[in-house]
């Protein structure tokens, strides 16, 4: 599951993004994509982003930036991000 969008407080999916990538900085430029291109088109409403993901196993530091232009879109349309982490989901 990993990026699952709905509206609060219902069961109303928006979109399943990212199938079987389990790793944030994947996750997070593919949400960002997906905001920009579809969030014209939601009305503002109480949403939620739920990221599963599982951290990467060669992992030193660094990782994925949540952009200003993605929190920006978050707020406009009434985002709340919630991260869920699942290990060991990467190499099975």
């Amino acid at each position: 599951m990993p990026i699952n969008i709905y509206k609060q407080n219902s069961t109303d999916r928006i979109a399943w993004l990212c199938d079987d990538i389990w790793d944030l900085p994947n996750q997070i430029s593919e949400l960002e994509k997906w905001l920009i291109e579809n969030s014209k088109n939601l009305p503002k409403a109480e949403y939620v982003i739920d990221i599963a993901f599982d951290i990467r196993p060669d992992a030193t530091g660094g990782g994925s930036v949540i952009s200003l232009e993605l929190m920006k879109l978050m707020l406009e349309k009434g985002f709340e991000l919630y991260l869920s982490e699942y290990p060991n989901q990467i190499n099975n």
